[in-house]
């Protein structure tokens, strides 16, 4: 995996003003009605996505940028923010709720999105669900981005598919693909 760590800290830097209530709202809203106490951001950032879960909920986010990783942590005290790769989870197999993804699958190559999404499945306890730009034919965005197809990804896994649909461009206007998993 190649990590442009230039690229990342602007994007980090950059970070808060791509912050989208309503984005935050449905998943604080969907993990709390699926009845998950724990919750697991991979490529978390400054931890926007994670800001409006109540503190009964334990917050978890894993990100490879230190400057992400210290915004999340003094705009969020109360999660627990991780140095982290998502193809080596620093997670118990099967300890956490709900682990997600927002637009972090569209940045890896496929060798480290495989790895990848075999570890969400192990640390996961009950639901995976994936944001990502999506075409059924997974094609170049540009020279960092790919288009993903999630629910192609996730075939070979045990897991029963709940949904695989566009979000509302009013949740997100990035036009990504929601993709929700159960662990079986």
């Amino acid at each position: 995996m190649s990590y442009k760590k230039e690229f990342w800290d602007k994007y980090s830097s950059e970070n808060e003003v791509r912050y989208n209530e309503e984005f935050a709202k449905f998943i604080r809203d969907l993990a709390i009605s699926l009845r998950c106490n724990s919750v697991l951001e991979i490529g978390c950032g400054t931890g926007i996505d994670l800001r409006l879960f109540p503190e009964s909920c334990e917050i978890f986010g894993v990100d490879l940028n230190d400057l992400a990783l210290d915004i999340a942590r003094q705009k969020l005290p109360a999660g627990k923010f991780k140095k982290g790769n998502i193809t080596e989870l620093p997670f118990e197999d099967s300890s956490v709720d709900f682990v997600f993804t927002h637009q972090l699958l569209n940045y890896l190559d496929d060798q480290t999105l495989e790895k990848g999404v075999s570890e969400m499945y192990r640390v996961t306890r009950k639901y995976i669900m994936n944001c990502e730009k999506f075409e059924e034919s997974e094609k170049q965005i540009t020279e960092n981005q790919k288009y993903r197809n999630m629910k192609k990804r996730w075939l070979d896994y045990n897991v029963k598919i709940i949904s695989d649909v566009d979000m509302h461009e009013e949740i997100d206007p990035d036009k990504t693909r929601f993709t929700l998993l159960k662990k079986i």
